[in-house]
């Protein structure tokens, strides 16, 4: 077992493009760290560098004790998890799961002990004898998870192993990869850009943006307190509603279009940075659970109309638009920023009666609210 430790990790290729800049991360011997992103933000490479599989422009790669930076793939002792399940047709699962041992000229019995183990870990037992033709894409996804477990790795590289699965089965294999994981406690970077399952899965998160960490951290703490824009609109199913806004000349509301609402003295004494942005523009911002209907709830409120009701038995999406800019989750600066309709989503009770075309007045939780420097998209808490 042993910790992976990345340090001014960068790639640049031939043509002058830079993936991925100078990244900085430790994951834990026994650690599941994901690190998630949108398509083209250099997280496959960074798992590819670690894997060997990407020559190292500059910066260290340490895997335990020992730096990597000049060892090949097939001495760096990890073991890799793809997308494609990448299975012999023609062999049996049990030959698959040791296809590498017997490579490696590991002993038959050896190879028989590790490959048993692993198909009980796996709930593979009575699948050994079947071929790959003859198994569900989930039953195909725990056998090349085996064919990695066998090989006892000092670290797991998983890379969107669970894209090409229905929904229903990702949501199943979400929890028998992270049991398994849990189970062996070896260090794992798991590479997706689905970010329900980076929450769900995740000790920790590593949020990549144009090659770049934005934000390492827990689930709950990178859903709670986003360093940037960015983080705060990636991280959250549906996204955080952001805003142009207009903080009054004493701190004591904001305005949102139209719409004025005050803010709690908690909130300027718990963020005194705010008072900073005085009289000035900054986007604000508030999660769809903390907005509700308005009747009993005592909140400040805004005036929105309803768009779109989605109904998932367990609660109500309320799709609204109010009088005012929205900031969208791709934006990087100010000055890039498109006005757009003031669409937002809130999360209603599913008992709620709403529909669409009305009007409805909506409570905000404002001491739950977020705010963030409009040039450069930081998070103002302090």
């Amino acid at each position: 077992m042993a910790s992976i430790t990345l340090t001014g990790l960068t790639k640049v290729y031939r043509d002058g493009f830079e993936a991925v800049a100078g990244v900085e991360l430790e994951i834990g011997d026994g650690e599941f760290m994901v690190l998630v992103g949108p398509s083209g933000c250099g997280k496959t490479t960074v798992l590819r560098m670690v894997a060997g599989l990407e020559d190292i422009t500059d910066g260290t790669l340490k895997i335990g004790d020992d730096t990597v930076n000049d060892v090949g793939p097939n001495d760096r002792n990890v073991a890799m998890v793809f997308q494609n399940y990448a299975l012999y047709p023609h062999m049996s699962v049990a030959a698959n799961i040791g296809f590498g041992l017997k490579l490696r000229s590991v002993p038959r019995d050896d190879v028989t002990r590790r490959v048993e183990e692993a198909a009980r870990i796996l709930g593979l037992t009575d699948l050994l004898q079947r071929k790959p033709g003859q198994l569900s894409g989930g039953q195909r996804q725990r056998v090349a998870m085996g064919r990695a477990i066998v090989r006892d790795p000092d670290a797991f590289l998983m890379d969107e192993p669970l894209s090409n699965l229905d929904a229903k089965l990702r949501v199943q294999m979400r929890a028998e990869v992270s049991h398994v994981q849990r189970r062996l406690n070896t260090a794992t970077l798991y590479v997706t850009h689905d970010q329900v399952e980076a929450m769900t899965m995740g000790d920790r998160l590593a949020i990549m943006r144009e090659g770049r960490i934005q934000q390492c951290g827990t689930p709950q703490t990178v859903y709670d307190r986003p360093v940037n824009l960015f983080v705060a609109s990636f991280i959250g199913s549906p996204s955080m509603n952001l805003y142009e806004a207009i903080l009054s000349d004493d701190a004591s509301s904001v305005a949102i279009g139209s719409q004025s609402i005050p803010l709690p003295d908690s909130v300027r004494q718990a963020r005194p940075k705010l008072r900073e942005f005085a009289g000035r523009k900054l986007v604000a911002g508030f999660r769809p659970e903390h907005l509700h209907p308005a009747a009993g709830h005592g909140l400040p409120t805004i005036d929105a109309y309803v768009d779109l009701v989605e109904a998932l038995g367990y609660e109500l999406l309320v799709h609204f638009s109010i009088d005012a800019n929205k900031v969208t989750a791709e934006d990087a600066q100010a000055e890039e920023r498109m006005a757009a309709r003031g669409a937002g989503v809130a999360r209603f009770d599913p008992s709620t009666a709403v529909t669409p075309g009305e009007r409805v007045r909506l409570a905000v939780d404002a001491a739950r609210m977020y705010f963030f420097d409009p040039v450069s998209g930081a998070t103002i808490w302090d």
